[in-house]
């Protein structure tokens, strides 16, 4: 077991284009937060794709200008819009991008890059190809053999795959080597979807928003428990980050099914120092956590009827960062799943954390009714 949970930030779709759009005045936003709020904190920034609207080389050299603030790790995906020149090879002049796909390992946990968009064996019609495929299980069974986490980053979700039999062929990978998180962008929306063994989650676009405000995620996976946030560019810090218990929606896996007692482990995110963390159970009793070093601790008593959990941290200038979530207790009815490498499996709306449940932009067929 790991004792420290992963925790990295996600920033959208970038599509840049010239250094005086919004976009890119947004994208300078973002990253400077990261740095001064998040760089002791994080283990790494991911880029999903689409960093360069046309592909272009003057349009990568923006986003490498920006990026040169983060002193954390920085690993590039490739998506559709990269290839608009007809390959990657302006990606690939831009620093800090490495050759796909690539794995890293971080706490325990096997983070493994693929490109569904290269050269070769991509494509904006959203291929793997038979090379990376062998690449892709060697690199599954060398983790699930150690042990490790399991997390892949990807463009865009598995359904997307221009071959219906490419499609089967990742998701049943993913489903024999029971991978935790898939991470994507592209869908120019917030979507996270479970289908109760792997979580899947997509960040809205930074540069070409359908829907809500400027931000960027957080994600955690503490032992397998995925915790997904929203971070709003101009809400202020701290925030909290709840690793264990996972609330109900994001439960993959039986094991995180909540007792009469449990322990409660809490991360607090932002630069200032913090002063307090406390939870409130529901029943207007307040217990407060323990400072364990880099997180926050409590046994928690409560009973198995439904109940949600509010936690509050507060920094040494007296400003409070909150969350909320809810457990599933041994009642939880858990949902019928698709398993199908799409967003099938949605939790659904989740509008206090970013999540409007409306599918806007051209990547879905899931739109609103008119």
């Amino acid at each position: 077991m790991n004792n420290t949970p992963l925790i990295f930030a996600h920033i959208g779709d970038l599509h840049i284009t010239k250094a005086k759009e919004q976009n890119y005045v947004d994208m300078l936003s973002i990253v400077a937060q990261i740095e001064t709020e998040l760089k002791d904190q994080i283990d790494f920034v991911v880029l999903p794709g689409d960093n360069a609207d046309n592909g272009k080389p003057e349009q990568y050299n923006l986003v490498a200008a920006a990026l040169k603030m983060l002193s954390v790790p920085v690993y590039i995906l490739a998506g559709d819009h990269d290839m608009e020149q007809g390959s990657l090879a302006n990606f690939y002049q831009m620093p800090l991008t490495e050759k796909l796909p690539f794995s890293k390992v971080h706490k325990g946990n096997r983070c493994i890059f693929i490109d569904v968009c290269g050269n070769g064996s991509g494509g904006p019609d959203f291929r793997l190809g038979e090379k990376q495929f062998s690449w892709l299980e060697q690199e599954l069974t060398k983790a699930s053999q150690a042990g490790e986490t399991k997390l892949v980053f990807m463009h865009t979700f598995p359904s997307d795959l221009k071959e219906a039999e490419e499609q089967q062929k990742l998701n049943k990978l993913l489903d024999e080597h029971k991978v935790t998180l898939v991470d994507m962008g592209h869908t120019h929306y917030n979507e996270v979807a479970n289908n109760g063994e792997t979580i899947f989650t997509a960040t809205r676009s930074t540069g070409q928003i359908e829907e809500g405000p400027v931000g960027y995620s957080v994600i955690s996976v503490y032992n397998g428990a995925v915790s997904w946030m929203f971070k709003n560019l101009i809400d202020p810090f701290p925030m909290v980050l709840v690793n264990w218990p996972v609330d109900k929606r994001l439960l993959n896996d039986s094991e995180q099914l909540v007792g009469d007692e449990f322990e409660m482990i809490v991360t607090t995110l932002g630069a200032k120092a913090i002063k307090e963390v406390e939870c409130n159970v529901g029943s207007g009793e307040s217990i407060k956590l323990t400072n364990t070093g880099n997180l926050w601790q409590a046994s928690i008593n409560a009973n198995q009827n439904a109940f949600s959990l509010e936690i509050t941290a507060t920094d040494v200038t007296g400003r409070p960062g909150k969350w909320s979530l809810q457990p599933a207790t041994a009642s939880y009815q858990l949902p019928v799943r698709k398993k199908d490498g799409s967003d099938a499996d949605t939790i659904g709306a989740w509008p206090e954390n970013g999540l409007m449940g409306t599918q806007l932009g051209p990547n879905s067929n899931a739109k609103p009714d008119k």
